[in-house]
């Protein structure tokens, strides 16, 4: 497995970067240095308060080796021409690190946050891919743009505007996935997977790598050919004391992802699916306190990695080592001692 972090590296809870505490973009660079120094693969960001390609652009100035990515970047709310240009400059800014991971978001923010009109999402990702890669052909070997699809017409690139060829053209696209049409789209046509944290080895079993194969035959390609990247649920901390504090943390936002609809399939798998609709209500009578309550022990510990510092390496092991290519995964580094027990950590992890 390939180790990958969402910066910062835990500035609160260690394992969990808590919603209200975003990443400031003022000290990306910095902090993607850090993480390149302690030994990571590869640095993401996820699209939330900060233009997530400003910030690729930042990190890529600090860093050599380490490979840069989003997380996800909104793909629907884009021109997949501007987000082809977005991604052909930080290829070539980083020199070939830079791995593009798009998601779709959910109908009511394409709806109402970005006012565009909601399409079925999984054949939308699929003309969407298809015209970002038309657009990139047309810039490196010099071919006229066309591209045709339900969604896209594109035929129109000036010399103006083309960039021309660069040296690492080849640039991952992962997709956002937790449903079986996405991934079997992805499966089709995209070179990696990002799954939601709420997804288990049983789920990964059951669900993604059927639909992943399915959608690789369609094409006639290799299932392998496809990355399976997960950022888990993780809970550690450097001893027991701590961790039962974070622990508490780690099963309030299980009971948050149970209470979220978009996410019942991932807890329907584990029979879970009453509790789930339980936990909605409480979501919606606002009974926040009561919600974690819901996720007993057995729950907890199947959705999320818990253990400390001289414990999670081999429990992330034992559950993904042979599921996944790329695990996301941080502690916190505030101190040269953090940065230390970070390296021992992924030292044991299984990164064959």
């Amino acid at each position: 497995m390939k180790i990958e972090s969402l910066l910062p590296l835990g500035k609160l809870d260690p394992g969990l970067r808590e919603p209200d505490t975003p990443l400031d973009i003022r000290d990306f660079a910095r902090l993607s240095k850090v993480a390149e120094d302690v030994g990571l693969d590869a640095v993401l960001v996820e699209e939330t308060k900060d233009d997530p390609f400003q910030m690729m652009a930042l990190g890529a100035t600090t860093t050599e080796r380490i490979q840069l990515g989003t997380s996800v970047a909104m793909a629907f709310p884009r021109s997949p021409t501007a987000t082809a240009m977005s991604a052909w400059s930080l290829a070539k800014l980083s020199e070939g690190r830079f791995m593009l991971g798009l998601g779709t978001q959910v109908r009511a923010h394409i709806q109402r946050r970005f006012g565009l009109d909601w399409h079925a999402p999984a054949p939308w990702m699929r003309d969407y891919i298809g015209a970002m890669r038309a657009v990139w052909r047309c810039w490196q070997d010099r071919t006229p743009l066309e591209f045709e699809s339900e969604h896209y017409t594109l035929n129109l690139m000036v010399p103006l505007f083309d960039p021309g060829p660069i040296d690492h053209p080849d640039i991952p696209i992962h997709v956002a996935v937790i449903g079986p049409n996405m991934t079997a789209m992805a499966g089709e046509c995209a070179d990696g997977i990002r799954l939601h944290p709420v997804v288990t080895t049983k789920y990964i079993d059951e669900e993604v790598l059927p639909n992943l194969a399915r959608g690789a035959a369609r094409a006639g390609r290799d299932v392998d050919e496809v990355e399976v990247c997960l950022k888990p649920l993780i809970g550690t901390a450097p001893d027991e004391e701590r961790l039962e504090q974070v622990i508490r943390t780690v099963r309030a936002r299980c009971a948050f992802y149970l209470s979220t609809p978009s996410y019942r399939r991932a807890f329907a798998i584990h029979g879970w699916e009453d509790r789930a609709r339980e936990a909605s209500e409480y979501s919606r009578a606002g009974r926040w306190e009561e919600m974690p309550d819901l996720v007993d022990d057995d729950m907890l510990h199947t959705i999320a990695t818990i253990g400390t510092y001289d414990q999670i390496a081999d429990k992330l092991n034992e559950r993904f080592a042979s599921r996944l290519d790329r695990v996301e995964f941080s502690v916190p580094v505030n101190s040269p001692e953090d940065a230390e027990a970070f390296r021992e950590i992924l030292g044991r992890l299984d990164r064959s």
